[in-house]
């Protein structure tokens, strides 16, 4: 079943804003989102999501090309690697990384729906029904609009919460980060999961080892589930200094691309959870086989998903077809989850998320809703 044509989706209405008193980051923070939509001759689609902006699709794109239309659409391992092997000379990483595992996912779920089967089971069977979703928001300063959204998640029957950015770790002032810590804690609760983010992968960040040691520990008082990216995303000795002496759990990797660099973590136990991201690091076999080496290293994965309904989809299926899936970060309020798709992802009385077990991704786009989150982008459609 040959590849006839790609079409691009970018989406570009929601941009989330940091409140924290005064203006640190760009506006176009955040960075937007894109789909891709990979037809056959056979009539069957296949949905991707790539978490890098929707002006660098079409360079990308015109690169992937001419080794990706006419291949089998039946064959996603044979096809993405050779999307690989074929850019290596451009660099590894980067966005045409981040394209190719957006030509993954849509590649994983056309041959469901061609099989009938859901991913998952494609990838062997499944361990899990559900896994406990996480609503994933942003610090605020001042409390009022971060405690609106964390009980907006309380009525969506959310029951784990992650907090990140904002002020925390940005006013050297561990009073501070502690009364945002607090406040959240007496919002949800203590019957709920609370982690913490401060965005070591931010621009300049300049959390150091002795401040994400003590930020630690205040974080133990709280019953912190995890302490996530509190430092440079690319200290592995400092990961693995805090990694041995933090209370809580440490977890990283979010921007990390491509399976190679996940090892050095891996190898030296430098996080407790390891944490890549489908849209960045190359898609669904990438992602399955860094999950695969980390478990047989008894590191556990959680996956990175600040993106889309198809990304959300991609991680639920890694995670059923994974012994230790547990959880799927859920963007809230989530415009590019439930606001494009068909039928809404909903929790369970328990807060807990079925894993969808129909064909391919198992889930259905609203294409319309897609296209309107896209408006105000210029020449987009098929290349």
């Amino acid at each position: 079943m040959k590849i006839t044509n790609v079409t691009v989706f970018p989406l570009t209405s929601q941009r989330p804003e940091l409140k924290v008193g005064k203006p640190i980051h760009p506006s176009w923070w955040g960075y937007d989102q894109t789909l891709i939509r990979i037809d056959t001759e056979g009539g069957i689609s296949g949905w991707g999501c790539t978490g890098v902006r929707w002006e660098m699709a079409e360079a990308t794109m015109k690169v992937l090309w001419p080794h990706l239309i006419g291949q089998d659409a039946l064959q996603p391992e044979s096809v993405t690697e050779r999307l690989h092997q074929w850019t290596f000379w451009y660099g590894r990483g980067g966005a045409v990384t981040s394209y190719i595992g957006a030509v993954n996912h849509a590649l994983w779920d056309i041959l469901g729906k061609h099989t009938g089967l859901s991913i998952s089971r494609l990838f062997g069977g499944r361990y899990v029904e559900k896994v406990k979703p996480y609503a994933s928001m942003l610090f605020s300063w001042p409390v009022d609009e971060m405690v609106e959204s964390l009980e907006s998640g309380l009525e969506k029957n959310f029951r784990a919460f992650k907090l990140g950015w904002g002020t925390f770790g940005r006013e050297r002032d561990l009073r501070h980060d502690e009364e945002l810590v607090k406040v959240a804690r007496e919002t949800i609760g203590d019957d709920c999961e609370l982690m913490v983010d401060p965005g070591g992968s931010d621009v300049f960040w300049h959390g150091d080892l002795k401040w994400a040691i003590e930020a630690a520990k205040m974080l133990k008082d709280y019953n912190v589930s995890w302490f996530e990216e509190p430092l440079r995303a690319d200290d592995i000795d400092g990961y693995k200094r805090l990694t041995e002496v933090s209370p809580v759990r440490i977890a990283t990797g979010e921007v990390i691309r491509g399976r190679l660099n996940f090892d050095p973590f891996i190898d030296e136990k430098a996080c407790d959870i390891l944490q890549p991201d489908q849209t960045i690091c190359g898609g669904l076999s990438e992602s399955r086989k860094i999950w695969q080496r980390a478990y047989d290293n008894n590191v556990q994965v959680v996956m990175h998903g600040w993106n889309t309904a198809v990304g959300a989809a991609a991680d639920l299926q890694l995670s059923a077809s994974m012994p230790n899936g547990r959880y799927l970060e859920y963007w809230h309020p989530a415009p590019y989850v439930n606001g494009i798709l068909a039928e809404p992802m909903l929790l369970d009385e328990d807060g807990m998320l079925p894993i969808p077990d129909g064909p391919g991704l198992g889930i259905e786009l609203d294409e319309d809703a897609v296209i309107a989150h896209g408006k105000g982008s210029e020449d987009y459609g098929a290349l």
